[in-house]
Order: C-alpha cells, then structure tokens, then sequence
C-alpha cells in the first residue's frame, strides 16, 4: 500500500514546492505563444532592430535614478523597522534584486533575495522580509493610485470602467483592513500574531508622520521614471500618437507588469501592451514592438546588477581559496538557496 501512495504524494510535494513558479511559467508562455499566433514574430523583431545607442543611454540613466528612489523608499521603511541601511548599500542591493527579477520566472526572486541577504547581516531575517515585502507593497499601491488618476484624467481604453473597478477595489480593501483590526483584538492564534505584527508595522512604520511623505515622494519619482523611458520605447519604435494617449496606454502596461505572472518579464507586459495599443486604434501589433524595445532598454539598464552578483560569487571564491583568513560569512549563497526553494 505504501508503494501506491509514494508517487501521489512525491508529486503533491512538488506541486506544492513549484506549483506557483509552473503557474508563472505557464501564464508568461502562454500569453506569448497567443500574441506569436496573433501577430506574429516580426512586432517583436521589429523592437529588438529598434534598439538605439541613444535610447539605451536615456534607460540606463533614468534607471538610475529610479533605482536610487526606490533605495531610499526601502531604505526610509527598514529604518521604520528597526533594521536600517546604508543608501549605497540600498542601491546596490536594489540592483542586483532587479536584474534578479528581469531574467528570473516571475518577476519577484530578486525582492526575496534582496529581503533575505539583507535580513541574515541585520540578524532579523522575518524584519527583513517585511521590510522589503512593506517597501515594494507601498510602491504597487502608489503606483496604482498614480494610474487611476491618470486614467481618468486622460482618454483611455479602460476609462468607462475605471470607476467600477476603483469601488471594487476599494471595497475589498476596507474588508482586508476590518479583517485584520478584528483578528489583531483578540485570540493568540497564529493569524492574531500576524494581524498584530501588520497593524504595527503600518501605525509606527509605513504610516507614521515622518514616513509616508518620503515613501510617496520616491513612489511618484519611481512611476515618473520608468514612464518616461516607456515614452522613450514609443517614441524610438515609431509610435506618433499625441503623448497624453500614450502615457494613459503605458500606464495600463505598468499596471500590469505588477501582477507576477511572468518570465523574466516577459507575457503580460507584452500582451497588455497589444490590447491597448488596438483598443486605442494603434494596433496590437506597434503594442507589441514597443514593449519588447522596452523590455530591451530595461534589461540594459539593470546590467549592472549583474556585474555586481558576478562581484559576488568572484569574492565567495577567492574567499574559500584562503581558508586561513577570518572572514565574516557572506550570506548571499544562503539567500540564494531561498530563492531557489
């Protein structure tokens, strides 16, 4: 009987283990493959022979910049916390979480690295992970908020919609909330723990007076960053349309690009790029190619997140090839291991 059940129960491990990274995967092909069947591989073609000296000079800058943003809005909630950077740190750190999350399935392995190393040399790992986890949930939300502001000031696709989907969403966050002040009050259960642990961190971190205006300012600078370097994509990729649609059509494809159904990026960036492009009468096809010369710059951009990991692994080897030497445990290797779980 034993031998019956081991491999049902070997495959529940796995699913369980790699369920949501298959689901991941599976969605980025998927939509790809759709879009291949759709319009074909000359869009995507098309944005990879856009790619200009310039246009990789204006994303790498730009990305800096938002990187640098985004470091300090970490670095401003870790310090809420109790488990503090150094900016340069902080940037380095964001680099590399980057490029991590632009050639790896899903979009968020190079935040879990980030969290992890980070965690392991403050000696608080689950304050680590929070902060991170806090970090880039304000910037969704700010993000989110600066996209329905635009949405319904510019002519879209989605504006007829918007306002429903802004009650529901609205809906859904006032039950989160009542949910988590309810469990927060009474019981020890595992969940009040949690409830507890959230409604701290927002009263005392992210939300405290001298917290959220500098976690908006640099969520704003982030949003208006990677705007302009999708302005950029257009423009280079031939787009002629009046800047205010095309601004209104990159803000959906940001909006998307949030949810972590991806691979290395790439799915639903691209098939949210096709819809708006012909909902807007631009063609799915120009959607397509301006996304891939996007996807294009942008992973130029996060480069030197690889050559900081490279840094890494090639201190890690001289470091094991002088045994002698009293060295501090570098804790990368471990947050790896994490990612890769």
């Amino acid at each position: 009987m034993a031998g019956l059940y081991s491999v049902p129960a070997g495959i529940g491990a796995a699913v369980r283990r790699f369920g949501w990274s298959l689901l991941r995967l599976a969605v980025g092909i998927t939509v790809l493959w759709f879009l291949l069947r759709q319009v074909g591989a000359a869009p995507f073609k098309d944005g990879l022979r856009a790619v200009t000296w310039q246009a990789v000079v204006a994303a790498v800058t730009l990305t800096a910049l938002t990187t640098v943003c985004s470091a300090w809005r970490w670095r401003v909630v870790a310090r809420a916390l109790g488990v503090g950077i150094g900016l340069p740190g902080a940037v380095s750190a964001y680099y590399r979480s980057l490029f991590l999350n632009s050639v790896l399935v899903g979009g968020v392995l190079g935040d879990v690295h980030r969290a992890v190393t980070h965690g392991r040399r403050v000696g608080d790992v689950v304050r680590g992970v929070r902060a991170v986890a806090w970090e880039r949930l304000c910037g969704q939300v700010i993000q989110a908020v600066v996209a329905a502001v635009v949405l319904l000031t510019l002519p879209s696709p989605v504006r007829p919609a918007l306002p429903y989907v802004l009650a529901g969403v609205a809906g859904i966050a006032g039950c989160a909330a009542l949910v988590v002040r309810g469990a927060a009050r009474r019981g020890r259960s595992r969940l009040t723990r949690a409830a507890r642990a959230v409604s701290a961190d927002l009263r005392h971190g992210v939300l405290a007076p001298d917290v959220w205006p500098q976690l908006t300012l640099a969520s704003v600078l982030v949003v208006a960053g990677h705007t302009a370097t999708f302005v950029i994509a257009a423009r280079v990729a031939g787009s002629t349309a009046p800047l205010g649609e095309l601004v209104a059509l990159l803000m959906v494809v940001q909006v998307a690009v949030v949810i972590p159904l991806s691979v290395g990026g790439w799915g639903l960036r691209e098939g949210a790029a096709a819809w708006a492009f012909a909902a807007a009468g631009l063609g799915a096809a120009a959607g397509v190619t301006v996304a891939t010369l996007y996807a294009v710059l942008m992973l130029a951009a996060v480069a030197p997140g690889a050559g900081l990991l490279l840094g890494d692994a090639v201190r890690r080897r001289r470091d094991q090839g002088q045994p002698g030497e009293s060295r501090r445990p570098d804790p990368a290797p471990r947050a790896l291991e994490v990612v890769r779980d």
